[in-house]
């Protein structure tokens, strides 16, 4: 579910995730260059028609090629719109998003490309798969501090992180056990009628559906793999209480997952507010495709931005996590793990 910044003031106390420095997540630009030493202006070995003067770095890394990545952006900088859109057609790459979106672009563009020729090649994506998850849960109009959200759709959606391609979807309904009811506000807010939770399998026999597919896939054993979400909700929230009402544990498998608005914020260096679903579609020159609230279609329109990052430079990384039944944030700095293997969890004693 989307409407994560109303509905959850507590949220706003996570920690956000680590800025890492450049090549790690999200592709962080080089630092700033200092005033001292100055420079021309160059793109590809050519000095650019401004004559504004930018500066190297006395403070900059070792290696050489972060002083060139530095003196780039401080030329990227300077680019209109209509020139930042030109210099990304020559290069065969998307022309469309507001202008700090296309700087953001093109400035990973030039840092790949001269890190391949630092190390001679460019390293893929840490995971094979990344597997979009977002519920659909009961509600009520208000949202009622004292009522009880249960799932009601699990969709997935399984993006190749090679190909950048939708490969499989899976989605099943959800047969609520305490508000069996749903309310007008639910249906008409996802869609989702009452006939079709009626005839559903309870969450745990759908959760074992979903570990099955998981598992057909190979995910954890053959293939490394990251839950993603938009926001923290979908798992700290959603389905740690429909966990405690199945009177499951809490499964490992997602227990680590990539929050996208942690990862576009970080990489855009956009504001909180400015990382919504609808709007990070539009900021990067997309519109919604689908019906708003429909589980499996937020999961594949979320999809489509992480496809736009990966495409745009940035590596996405687990960046949060439930720990002691707690929602906690990963900072960018510890080791890379993969998620495990899906196994359907055990029952609460």
């Amino acid at each position: 579910m989307e409407d994560e910044q109303t509905l959850q003031p507590g949220d706003e106390a996570v920690a956000p995730a680590r800025r890492a420095s450049p090549g790690s997540e999200c592709g962080d630009e080089a630092q700033r260059p200092n005033p001292e030493k100055k420079q021309r202006c160059r793109l590809d070995g050519q000095e650019t028609k401004t004559s504004t003067l930018i500066t190297s770095s006395a403070n900059d890394f070792s290696d050489p090629v972060y002083k060139e990545i530095a003196i780039t952006n401080g030329c990227i900088n300077r680019m209109s719109k209509e020139e930042l859109r030109a210099k990304l057609s020559e290069f065969k790459l998307e022309t469309r998003g507001v202008k700090d979106v296309l700087k953001k672009r093109l400035k990973n563009y030039y840092k790949k490309q001269k890190l391949m020729l630092k190390e001679s090649n460019c390293a893929d994506s840490y995971y094979d798969y990344i597997c979009i998850i977002d519920f659909e849960a009961t509600c009520e109009e208000g949202n009622p501090p004292e009522f009880i959200h249960e799932i009601i759709e699990f969709p997935v959606v399984l993006l190749n992180t090679h190909t950048l391609e939708i490969e499989d979807t899976f989605q099943q309904y959800v047969r609520p056990e305490i508000n069996t009811q749903l309310s007008d506000f639910c249906i008409n807010l996802t869609g989702i009628t009452q006939d079709q939770v009626d005839k559903a399998d309870t969450f745990p026999q759908v959760l074992k559906k979903v570990i099955d597919w998981m598992k057909l896939k190979e995910l954890g054993t053959k293939y490394k793999y990251s839950i993603l979400t938009d926001g923290s909700w979908d798992m700290s929230k959603f389905l740690n209480i429909q966990c405690q009402l199945s009177r499951l544990k809490y499964p490992p498998f997602a227990k680590k997952w990539i929050n996208i608005r942690k990862s576009y914020g970080n990489f855009y260096k956009v504001p909180r507010s400015q990382t919504k679903l609808t709007i990070m579609l539009e900021k990067l020159g997309m519109d919604y495709d689908g019906r708003p609230h429909s589980g499996l279609d937020d999961s594949k329109n979320i999809a489509r931005i992480a496809v736009r990052m990966l495409q745009d430079g940035c590596e996405l990384r687990v960046n949060e996590k439930m720990h002691a039944g707690q929602l906690m944030s990963v900072s960018s700095s510890l080791p890379i793990e993969g998620t495990p293997a899906p196994q359907m969890p055990h029952s609460r004693k």
